[in-house]
């Protein structure tokens, strides 16, 4: 936008700073003011990179998108299809999860909880994202089903519903009770609901 400042670098680093912070206080919680504290500038300088909250919430979330892309899918897509892959998807989520690349955990569960209810532009974004995102495990599922690799009966969208919930429950319960066993629960209910469905013994099991 005519104006707006162009140094894409200190713009990646407030928008990564964004999402740390919308990670755990959510989008509502981002202000120019707070970042410009955080990040040691001139709430003025800040302040010309968006020109309005709802720019800079937006912004955020296309960051956070970014990083989800690069630590979860891409991860993932690198595994040859079939239930190997599905594993791997279920896999890097729990560790990106786990390792809290955002401090929130999954910054995607903390912004859908908070704009589930919420009409507008924000709201819009953040549910393509979560639906971008069970579109991909179904398909991953789907694509398992038919190699052979998982029962001709499967229902892809019935499993991906089953699993997202194994992965947001490790999330949730990890934060609230401070309790890192909850990612390897998860995994352990994820891997029995694989071996349910799939045609064979599976070659990999629960390593941490």
């Amino acid at each position: 936008m005519a104006g707006r400042p162009r140094d894409e670098r200190t713009r990646a680093t407030i928008l990564r700073r964004a999402a740390d912070i919308a990670s755990k206080d959510g989008l509502e919680g981002l202000t120019i003011g707070r970042l410009a504290a955080d990040l040691g500038v001139s709430k003025s300088g800040l302040f010309g990179y968006f020109g309005s909250k709802e720019e800079l919430q937006l912004a955020t979330l296309r960051t956070a998108s970014a990083v989800y892309l690069d630590e979860v899918v891409q991860p993932a897509l690198a595994t040859a299809s079939g239930l190997r892959r599905l594993w791997r998807l279920c896999d890097a989520w729990l560790n990106y999860s786990e390792r809290r690349v955002f401090p929130g955990g999954c910054f995607f569960f903390t912004v859908a909880a908070e704009f589930d209810a919420r009409p507008g532009p924000v709201r819009e974004a953040v549910a393509a994202a979560s639906l971008d995102w069970t579109r991909l495990v179904t398909r991953t599922i789907e694509d398992a089903r038919q190699l052979g690799d998982l029962a001709e009966t499967t229902d892809a969208d019935q499993l991906a519903y089953e699993l997202i919930a194994l992965l947001e429950m490790a999330n949730g319960t990890s934060l609230l009770h401070d309790d890192p066993a909850a990612y390897r629960r998860a995994r352990i209910a994820i891997l029995a609901r694989l071996r349910a469905a799939a045609t064979a013994p599976l070659s990999f099991d629960v390593e941490r």
